[in-house]
């Protein structure tokens, strides 16, 4: 029995040696499972693969909801004096971060920014996404009182925002947003010709009615006051043009806003400012 499987091995091992034998010499065509790539195939498939992502983020970032926010007393309060927000030196910068061009900020291009002598605290584009997230998402505009909403940069672009647009809540959504808005100049609802975005020519007073008060916030003003009295005093006749600054640091320095206020002892966030003026406003004007 042991001679017996000993031979066995014994030719097994001659037939794979055959085997190999014609292999060699073309006799035999085997198909092999993985065919080892070369370098220059290697570097076309990664390079399809890096289009094919780049496509996808592009179509990603091309998507914009197109149904508008359902505004239930729209056609009553057409003709009544409403609220035009201003956010003033957003954060909103558009460069080229190795191969492709990204909306910048201080948790993802850090080390970008300081080759570039640039300051990452500087470059907070949330803080806007926040601040207009709060202004679409109140009462106010859900019952048709605010009119606009403008948005101009650091660098002095201006954009204005339709009132009825969704904007993304997550911050990647809203860079891809802005990214596409800021090289193209506008955003169109899908499906429609209506522009719920678009870049507008300076300077932003034009925009504005005749019929107006313009109103700047800053916590260095000496001039502090209870938002809901000061808007009981200015009464129900007069739009409303509130300018808030987007930024992490500073002050807002424009010469069209008619008086500069602080609502608090203390600093708040551009949200949370836009919050408070919201909710003054609407309990003022009985908007519940």
């Amino acid at each position: 029995m042991v001679r017996h499987y000993k031979m066995k091995g014994h030719k097994k091992r001659k037939r794979d040696k055959v085997q190999y034998d014609k292999e060699e010499n073309g006799e035999e065509e085997y198909v092999e499972k993985s065919v080892p790539r070369e370098g220059g195939a290697e570097e076309e498939e990664d390079e399809e693969n890096m289009n094919e992502k780049k496509r996808r983020a592009e179509e990603l970032a091309n998507e914009l909801p197109s149904l508008p926010i359902v505004l239930a007393d729209d056609q009553k309060n057409a003709n009544k004096p409403g609220v035009i927000f201003i956010l003033e030196k957003a954060s909103l910068e558009v460069a080229k971060v190795g191969k492709n061009y990204q909306l910048l900020n201080s948790d993802k291009h850090a080390n970008f920014l300081r080759r570039n002598g640039r300051n990452p605290a500087d470059y907070r584009p949330d803080i806007a996404h926040q601040a207009i997230l709060m202004i679409l998402d109140s009462t106010l505009n859900k019952s048709g009182r605010m009119k606009a909403l403008y948005v101009k940069t650091e660098k002095g672009v201006l954009f204005e925002i339709k009132p009825h647009v969704r904007i993304p809540r997550t911050f990647d959504r809203f860079s891809g947003i802005m990214l596409q808005l800021l090289q193209k100049l506008s955003i169109t609802a899908v499906g429609k010709r209506e522009k719920l975005l678009q870049a507008i020519q300076n300077p932003v007073t034009k925009y504005l009615p005749i019929n107006s008060r313009k109103i700047g916030f800053s916590h260095s003003s000496q001039k502090l006051v209870d938002m809901q009295d000061y808007v009981a005093a200015v009464g129900n006749e007069m739009n409303l043009v509130f300018v808030v600054g987007a930024m992490a640091h500073g002050k807002i320095d424009v010469d069209y806003v008619e008086d500069f206020i602080s609502i608090s002892d203390y600093p708040l966030s551009a949200a949370f400012c836009i919050s408070r003026i919201c909710n003054a406003v609407e309990r003022s004007w009985r908007v519940l």
